[in-house]
């Protein structure tokens, strides 16, 4: 047994084989050693999910900064990144940041960046939380507009389901 460095080139995916030469099983007949191949693995990573070049997260984002937007930092490999959160964001929306994937090894051009927001709901309010909240939940019910978008067309959807 022996140890050997090899070169593994940036941009590399699961997969994908490097050629070590000259470091295989010894040839037959005392002819040349072959060449050793050695299959890439790679570990999952704690904030990004690889597709191909493009790189995938999930960005937690409070109900507030989902209903009336802003700004937020996402992390990058190259560091962070502002993203502008328009008022109304939902669960699931998608940013996609261009160029802020992985420069693959067959690529001349590094993927992107897509950042899945995850809307977070709050626990353990105060007293005086709950109160706000419950305030702005009538509110919004006498308002009369659409204040929850997916809500309203699924009770749509059961109202027309029942009349029909």
């Amino acid at each position: 047994q022996k140890t050997l460095e090899v070169k593994i080139p940036a941009g590399i995916d699961a997969g994908m084989r490097v050629r070590s030469a000259g470091n295989g099983e010894p040839g037959t007949n005392g002819g040349p050693p072959g060449d050793l191949y050695i299959e890439i693995r790679l570990k999952k990573h704690d904030i990004f999910e690889r597709e191909g070049d493009d790189l995938h997260c999930v960005v937690p984002i409070s109900f507030t900064r989902a209903a009336l937007g802003g700004e937020i930092d996402v992390p990058t490999l190259q560091g962070k990144a502002a993203i502008d959160i328009p008022e109304g964001t939902q669960a699931g929306k998608q940013f996609r940041l261009r160029g802020k994937g992985i420069k693959g090894v067959r690529s001349s051009y590094p993927g992107d960046l897509y950042c899945h927001v995850s809307v977070e709901t709050p626990v353990k309010l105060t007293e005086h939380q709950r109160k706000l909240i419950k305030e702005l939940d009538e509110a919004l019910k006498k308002g009369g507009s659409k204040h929850s978008p997916t809500e309203e067309s699924w009770a749509d959807k059961l109202k027309n389901f029942f009349s029909a």
